[in-house]
């Protein structure tokens, strides 16, 4: 045998199934890493979109609780809102109802010119009824001064509203006039309803 055919002998052909030489690919192991990349960006893309799944709900969830609770915020403003019409009703109805009071029993103004001249001290001089003409006229005919009052005189003051008075002193004045007393029934309806909140 010459060189050349001990050469030739010495060559093997590589194998093409890949068999003892690595670095060959077939089918069949082509097939094998197309499916563990397959697997590999199934995997990956089921965590992505369960994690922007995840962060869309929680999104929605924030966005539902803005919602309900700006949906609740007028309620609560309704709330406030006729609580104080409720207030101011019940209010006008009190003004309502002593106006008319008035009207009806203009002789009740002896009991506020009696209850405003007790509450003078026992040593008072000089005092002083203040009513309207036509409830001077009334108490003149109805009220004199009791032993144990102190003198006084009804002066007329066509200014005042019917149903109340004011009383003076050198020393003190005591406000008995309807709309102080108005007021101060007023005060308390409000102070009752602030309590109440």
């Amino acid at each position: 045998m010459s060189e050349n055919s001990a050469a030739a002998e010495r060559w093997k052909v590589p194998a093409i199934d890949g068999g003892d030489g690595a670095g060959y690919l077939t089918a069949g192991r082509l097939e094998e890493l197309q499916k563990a990349a397959y697997d590999e960006a199934y995997e990956r893309g089921l965590a992505e979109g369960i994690a922007a799944g995840e962060e869309q709900v929680t999104e929605r969830v924030r966005r539902l609780e803005q919602l309900l609770h700006a949906l609740a915020r007028p309620f609560d403003e309704l709330d406030d809102q006729v609580e104080k019409q409720l207030v101011e009703l019940a209010m006008t109805a009190v003004q309502q109802l002593f106006r008319r009071e008035i009207k009806r029993e203009p002789a009740h103004v002896i009991g506020v010119v009696r209850e405003a001249i007790g509450l003078l001290p026992v040593a008072s001089r000089d005092v002083r009824v203040h009513l309207h003409p036509d409830d001077a006229k009334l108490v003149r005919e109805r009220l004199a001064p009791s032993d144990n009052e102190p003198a006084w005189i009804i002066v007329e003051d066509p200014l005042l509203a019917h149903g109340g008075c004011t009383v003076t002193t050198d020393t003190s004045r005591i406000d008995a006039t309807a709309e102080a007393r108005l007021s101060s029934v007023m005060q308390q309806i409000a102070g009752d309803q602030r309590h109440a909140t």
